[in-house]
């Protein structure tokens, strides 16, 4: 096996070329992909190795395009982890005057977790829905995010703007993303039990990369 000689700025665009070679040999169907969709499902598949991506993501009708008017009108990230607020693209994120926020290692909300006996993820989103602006929720970790999200939808008290829903695991991961899918409410789903952190970041940072290539 040769290795490629490629130049640090070549990585990327080599991976990309790769990415788009074996989905174009795989005979899997991208038809119901628009170009936008599949940079953001490329992305995924770049920062995992994993083309399943391919036959799991899910998009609500002009996700990108309603994410990516979020974005330019201000509205507030919010992530379930620290990982993926770090992986988020902040300089983009600042050509729009938008930030991006994590409550989880926050005192006050271990407190009330603890005081409540829930997840620092459900108070989170507690303290999230506090924020006066529209909120892009991006959860990358914690499926009880999500389920709170729906608890507070279905009272009537709380839509969230946008969703990204990407938790990785084992125990209601499949069921809250079936929860959100379930609803109106635009979103990104990955659906089973794949994503992560450096799923979340990714796919908000292709929306990001999406919106300067415009």
């Amino acid at each position: 096996m040769e290795l490629e000689h490629v130049t640090p700025e070549e990585i990327e665009r080599r991976s990309f070329e790769i990415i788009t070679e074996e989905l174009e040999n795989s005979g899997v169907d991208i038809s119901s992909f628009d170009e936008r969709e599949l940079n953001v499902v490329k992305r995924c598949i770049h920062t995992t190795a994993d083309f399943d991506y391919i036959n799991t993501m899910h998009f609500s009708k002009g996700a990108v395009d309603e994410m990516a008017g979020l974005i330019s009108d201000g509205a507030v990230i919010v992530t379930d982890t620290n990982m993926a607020l770090a992986g988020i693209n902040k300089k983009e994120l600042l050509r729009y005057g938008c930030e991006a926020r994590c409550f989880m290692a926050d005192p006050e909300t271990a407190k009330e977790a603890a005081r409540l006996k829930t997840t620092r993820a459900s108070v989170s989103i507690r303290h999230a829905m506090k924020i006066e602006k529209p909120v892009i929720f991006v959860i990358g970790n914690a499926p009880t995010a999500l389920i709170t999200l729906r608890e507070y939808y279905d009272r009537g008290e709380y839509e969230p703007a946008f969703i990204v829903g990407v938790p990785v695991g084992f125990v209601n991961v499949v069921q809250a993303k079936e929860l959100i899918l379930k609803t109106g409410i635009p979103c990104i789903i990955n659906t089973g039990r794949k994503g992560g952190s450096n799923v979340a970041a990714a796919i908000v940072n292709a929306v990001l990369y999406s919106m300067r290539e415009k």
